[in-house]
């Protein structure tokens, strides 16, 4: 690694599990030496992305909370999301939820909430595996085979548990049939007595983002029903991809 990326993997520390690092224990974990430490430490404090404090060690800093209200506010898929997905939440009613790629991960960035039924415990910024629930399987589908051919060898052991079907070439079949049909649908895959309709978000060069999903209190919903719902959700996140087209310049 360079030295940005090795700055940076200080960051890759706080998973969620540990949250409070010593010096000492950073050095021993990544192999860095003292002053090469230090100095990235010096610069992440400065820039308010790690924080010191005593009797704690390094934390995650203040600007991290301040680049998530950033992203709520001004992001153009949440800004273009929030009405469509309060209005889809209302209507069925249940979880809308907006999901993005991250490494080999899918991360909600964001969730609108109507279900009097059950509370979705997917919340914003929870990471979840590719593999698991429509929100994630519908971007599985979409990704290059090469990452597809990846993800499918080195979670083999979760196929099954996933509705993946019992081997990689069950899970390629599957795949290529959520990505033909543009969304796809789990039940109780994640949360037990519920259903996920989900279907794909993509860039401007048609490279798949994330996804738009929607969690119903219904642990089984008959295939009419699922085609419904899944028209709404499908022609949402059309509009969520247009938003991601950059905006023509305004005449002067």
């Amino acid at each position: 690694m360079n030295s940005p990326e090795r700055m940076l993997a200080i960051l890759d520390l706080f998973d969620g599990r540990t949250m409070e690092w010593s010096g000492d224990a950073m050095a021993a974990n990544l192999g860095y030496s003292r002053s090469t430490l230090y100095r990235y430490l010096k610069a992440l404090v400065e820039a308010g992305l790690l924080t010191s404090l005593p009797g704690f060690g390094y934390t995650l800093g203040p600007r991290v909370a301040e680049l998530d209200y950033l992203m709520r506010s001004r992001d153009p898929l949440i800004v273009a999301g929030k009405p469509m997905m309060a209005e889809l939440a209302a209507e069925l009613p249940g979880v809308a939820l907006l999901c993005r790629r991250y490494r080999d991960t899918v991360l909600c960035v964001h969730q609108e909430q109507n279900s009097p039924g059950f509370v979705s415990n997917y919340e914003r910024g929870l990471a979840r595996p590719l593999l698991r629930g429509a929100a994630s399987r519908v971007i599985l589908a979409n990704l290059s085979r090469a990452i597809i051919k990846t993800t499918l060898e080195t979670r083999r052991n979760d196929l099954e548990a996933a509705g993946l079907g019992k081997d990689i070439d069950a899970a390629r079949l599957i795949l290529r049939q959520i990505r033909h049909r543009g969304w796809d649908c789990t039940m109780g895959n994640v949360t037990p007595g519920v259903t996920g309709v989900a279907a794909p978000v993509f860039d401007q060069n048609g490279v798949v983002l994330g996804s738009l999903s929607v969690t119903v209190g219904q642990p089984r919903l008959p295939p009419e029903r699922q085609a419904q719902i899944a028209s709404r959700v499908v022609f949402c996140a059309r509009i969520l991809t247009r938003a991601t087209m950059r905006r023509e310049e305004e005449p002067v």
